[in-house]
């Protein structure tokens, strides 16, 4: 029973979109936003869970498909389902912020670009060849939608700082991407979608991993600048030097649990930290 609850949060992407409102909690009291926060999480919550859902029932099945691909064949019904609960949610708490519609709608788009590939239609198929876009279309919308958007629907957002934040984040989430790439980079190429990681042998791209940490980190440290705590500060290198340490953990344990509990959590590590200094 445990091992079926811990895959129905993390396979029905329950777990991804409480990681989304952990990073941007943390980008509220960072930047000190003032906005109709409690909504918009609940727009990133059920958003999140929408896109997903979304993704996964538009990846099909083949022999080596892993775990969390066996599960979702089981459960065509309820990431349907999800997929259709988190649009009403998430269509229903973007409304008192629809004033600032013109930026929510480029969070929509770019999430809808990284799964329309797996779309059918013919029309949608050219963007697999799309050189570096999935991961960097991945990257960015996660950097957007909890770093940028809350900055631009406040609109009082310190710009340094905010400049800053998003490219700490952008850095360390495109590493952690780079792992997932890596892992799939041989299905990636029989499925004929591209991305900078599939032209890239091992030693560019592990050297490309190590210096998106390095940006991070660099990014974060100069927050000190612009009167960033030096514990808030730490919270962002402390998970930096855990994804660095966790290639080869990762390159060996290439099993879903590893990757969409343990990578994908790293990216609310550094919220969770940031949390514990208010305790």
């Amino acid at each position: 029973m445990l091992r079926a609850f811990i895959n129905f949060v993390l396979f029905s992407s329950i777990f991804i979109a409480i990681c989304a409102i952990i990073m941007t909690w943390q980008t509220n009291e960072i930047l000190q936003l003032r906005y109709d926060a409690i909504d918009y999480y609940r727009f990133v919550f059920f958003a999140t869970l929408c896109s997903y859902n979304f993704h996964w029932y538009l990846t099909p099945a083949n022999l080596d498909a892993s775990h969390r691909i066996q599960w979702g064949i089981g459960k065509r019904r309820l990431q349907l389902a999800f997929t259709a609960i988190g649009a009403i949610g998430s269509a229903y708490f973007i409304l008192p912020l629809l004033q600032h519609w013109l930026p929510i709608l480029g969070a929509i788009v770019l999430t809808f670009l990284y799964s329309a590939p797996k779309l059918p239609q013919t029309i949608f198929h050219h963007l697999r060849k799309i050189a570096v876009g999935k991961t960097l279309f991945l990257t960015f919308v996660w950097t957007y939608v909890t770093t940028v958007l809350p900055a631009l629907i406040d609109g009082h957002a310190p710009v340094i700082t905010t400049v800053l934040l998003s490219l700490h984040r952008f850095a360390f989430i495109y590493a952690i991407c780079i792992l997932f790439d890596w892992r799939d980079k041989v299905p990636d190429k029989a499925a004929g979608i591209r991305s900078l990681i599939t032209y890239l042998d091992d030693k560019h791209l592990f050297q490309l991993y190590y210096l998106s940490l390095a940006v991070a980190g660099l990014a974060a440290l100069c927050m000190l600048f612009f009167d960033v705590s030096i514990m808030v500060v730490l919270t962002f290198i402390v998970p930096c030097f855990v994804v660095g340490f966790l290639k080869g953990y990762a390159q060996r344990h290439t099993n879903d649990y590893v990757y969409y509990f343990l990578l994908d959590g790293l990216m609310m590590l550094s919220g969770l930290l940031h949390l514990l200094l208010f305790l």
